[in-house]
């Protein structure tokens, strides 16, 4: 696992244990500071990262700037303690260092958290992020707030919701809601599924275990991300008795590392593959880019990496990505494991209908958060497109459709479902959720969207979630597209000024 999944994914295998008794002075790892001999310090242990470094899908600058230094601080935003005690062939355990050199963390080393408000406090989606902010690091933030380019679809995204308008009806028995709803037949308390988030170690130190315990108390299904990171079988340990989880997969150029992933996830009970699709090149994240710079190794020989910013944190995802990846591999898939297959990533009617036509369960209509491509359509304005081309084709119905991006509010959710979703994946909400407040903030993330849907439900009119259809929105103005293009008040408001890095 490096973070998690990714060590598995590059293919990097475990070796033999290393020896703990040699104790090493800190001026000895200070010796060692350059890229052709590069130790690290994590935790009190000293690492020979010289092999491992080129190998990072981070890159190797960032193991570099602490050649000969401790970085466990950066270490810990992202990995777990034990990673290089199960990996060791490329980052050697050489000792411990001294306790004589060990000090006690100064003040201004430590990452302080932000004032935040006690939970309780808290009355929608859009202040958990809020709090998010203050609690992140600018790196954390920039990754997971980030949209491609000028950021228009990132925006697109939740205000398309604001185009469509309910229609509510009164004198109907409401007193009875069942907000509960079926995936592949598995039930759910609500149609919200926690969407395939990368890195969640990033928000909080207990990563997607928090995600998964919120997942539980609310009885709805998390989706595993392939770039967790924690591995499947540490998310999958921490799940209640008959809790579901369903698997993303990136595909791997080494088809064989990702079936190896793909057995893996079946093994621990997953039910359902997602594959994205949508991401043969990573988007232009300009704002993850620039805050991901960080200062480069001060040796003369690392002077070609100077004023390189580098990909951002988002870079290293499409180290490994298969960019080939094609319809015909769809079938391949299918033979490879019995869990349902779902195509996330569809943004138009035409790649609707051909998951249909090459055997799919299920498709996400996702524009990967705003991530990839700018000036893509929301994805609640592509579902009706979508819809009708199922329809016309005979497939709705026979497949089972879902959408993420943008959802806010429990209104968002029943415009989805009323469009034609069997249910919605929410992502960032439950990030800023965890970043604030570890699970309890991911539990009350879903319990303010599950109150503000079954509100939602009730002032239309409709007590079951089988009964909410098209009859109950008015879609007049989706779209209808008012888009500012980027000019000297953006640059000024929506972007981060240099002076400030």
């Amino acid at each position: 696992e490096h973070p998690g999944e990714i060590r598995l994914i590059l293919g990097i295998q475990p070796a033999r244990p290393s020896d703990m008794s040699r104790i090493i002075p800190l001026s000895e790892v200070q010796k060692h500071n350059s890229k052709k001999d590069c130790w690290v310090i994590v935790h009190g242990k000293v690492y020979d990262l010289t092999k491992f470094a080129p190998e990072h899908p981070g890159g190797s600058h960032i193991i570099h700037t602490f050649a000969g230094k401790d970085g466990s601080r950066i270490f810990d935003t992202i990995h777990t303690p034990d990673i290089f005690d199960k990996y060791t062939e490329d980052a050697p355990l050489m000792g411990t260092l001294d306790p004589k050199d060990v000090s006690e963390k100064k003040e201004e080393d430590v990452v302080k958290k932000g004032e935040k408000p006690p939970l309780d406090f808290l009355l929608n989606a859009f202040e958990f992020e809020q709090v998010a902010k203050n609690c992140l690091s600018a790196p954390a933030y920039a990754y997971i707030s980030s949209g491609s380019d000028d950021e228009v679809t990132l925006r697109e995204n939740h205000s398309a919701f604001g185009r469509i308008w309910l229609k509510p009806r009164v004198m109907v028995n409401v007193r009875d809601i069942d907000m509960s709803t079926e995936v592949f037949g598995y039930k759910m308390s609500f149609p919200v599924l926690i969407a395939p988030t990368a890195l969640a170690k990033l928000a909080h130190p207990d990563g997607e275990k928090c995600y998964c315990i919120g997942a539980g108390n609310h009885e709805i299904i998390q989706i595993v991300p392939t770039l967790g990171s924690l591995t499947v079988e540490e998310i999958t340990a921490v799940r209640q008795p008959n809790q579901i989880h369903f698997m993303q997969l990136y595909v791997n150029t080494d088809r064989k590392k990702t079936e190896s992933l793909v057995k893996r996830a079946e093994k621990c009970g997953c039910k359902a593959l997602f594959i994205t699709v949508d991401a043969p090149q990573m988007g232009r994240r300009e704002k993850d880019m620039r805050m991901k710079y960080v200062p480069q190794a001060t040796n003369q020989e690392d002077h070609d990496q100077k004023g390189n910013r580098g990909g951002g944190t988002a870079n290293y995802l499409s180290s490994f990505i298969d960019p080939a990846l094609n319809w015909s591999d769809v079938e391949g898939f299918k033979k490879m494991t019995n869990m349902k297959i779902v195509i996330k990533g569809i943004q138009c009617a035409e790649d609707a209908v051909l998951a249909y036509k090459h055997g799919a369960h299920g498709i996400v209509v996702s524009n990967h958060g705003g991530r990839q491509l700018d000036y893509s359509r929301s994805a609640i304005e592509t579902l009706p497109e979508v819809m009708d081309a199922l329809e016309k084709c005979g497939a709705k119905g026979k497949m089972e459709v879902f959408i993420d991006g943008g959802i806010r509010r429990g209104t968002d959710i029943l415009k989805a479902i009323a469009l034609g979703a069997k249910a919605v994946l929410v992502g960032r909400p439950i990030i800023y959720g965890a970043a604030g407040y570890g699970a309890d903030g991911v539990t009350k993330v879903l319990q303010l969207l599950k109150d503000e849907f079954r509100t939602a439900m009730m002032l239309c009119g409709t007590t079951k979630v089988k009964e909410i259809d098209s009859s109950m929105v008015s879609t007049k103005s989706l779209h209808h597209h008012y888009v500012a293009s980027p000019n000297i008040d953006m640059m000024e408001y929506g972007y981060q000024p240099f002076s400030k890095l």
